[in-house]
C-alpha cells in the first residue's frame, strides 16, 4: 500500500541536518499529530550561477583520445560560434558547432571514430574571439 505525504514543511537545525513534517499542523488539523523525521543531507551539489567573464578555449580531455573527446569553452555573450576540427594540412575533418548559442560554459563531443591516428587542431571563433588547441587521436 502506497503512503502519500499531502503536506510537507522543512526546517534547518543544522549545517546538515533537516527535519521533515508531514500532516497538518495542529491549528489546522484538531490537534491530529505532526509527524517528524530527522534527515542527514549526505550530497549537495549547488551549480555555479556565474557566467563567464571571458571568453575561452579549454583543452579537451582526454587528450590523446580514442575515439571520443569532449571539449569545453566559455561564452560571455550570445553570439555567433563555429567549432571545426582541422588536420595538420589545415583540412577541415568535423564541424562541432556553427550556430548562435547563447551566455554560458559549454561542453561537446567530439567522435573521432574513422580518422586517422595523429595530430589534429579545433578553432573556436566566437565573434572576435579566435582560439586553436591541439588534439592528438591514438588508436
Amino acid at each position: 500500500m502506497d503512503r502519500k505525504i499531502s503536506a510537507i514543511a522543512g526546517k534547518v537545525a543544522a549545517f546538515a541536518v533537516r527535519y521533515l513534517y508531514a500532516g497538518m499542523f495542529r491549528n489546522q488539523n484538531d490537534g491530529a499529530p505532526v509527524y517528524r523525521r530527522t534527515v542527514t543531507i549526505t550530497d549537495v551539489k549547488e551549480g555555479s550561477s556565474e557566467l563567464p567573464r571571458d571568453f575561452a578555449l579549454l583543452q579537451n580531455y582526454p587528450n590523446p583520445l580514442n575515439p571520443t573527446t569532449t571539449i569545453r569553452y566559455e561564452l560571455p555573450r550570445t553570439g555567433s560560434v563555429s567549432l571545426k576540427v582541422f588536420d595538420v594540412l589545415g583540412r577541415e575533418v568535423r564541424t562541432l558547432v556553427d550556430e548562435v548559442q547563447d551566455v554560458g560554459s559549454k561542453a561537446i563531443e567530439l567522435d573521432a571514430t574513422g580518422l586517422a591516428s595523429g595530430v589534429y587542431f579545433y578553432r573556436l571563433i566566437a565573434g572576435e574571439f579566435v582560439a586553436t588547441k591541439k588534439i592528438i587521436l591514438a588508436k
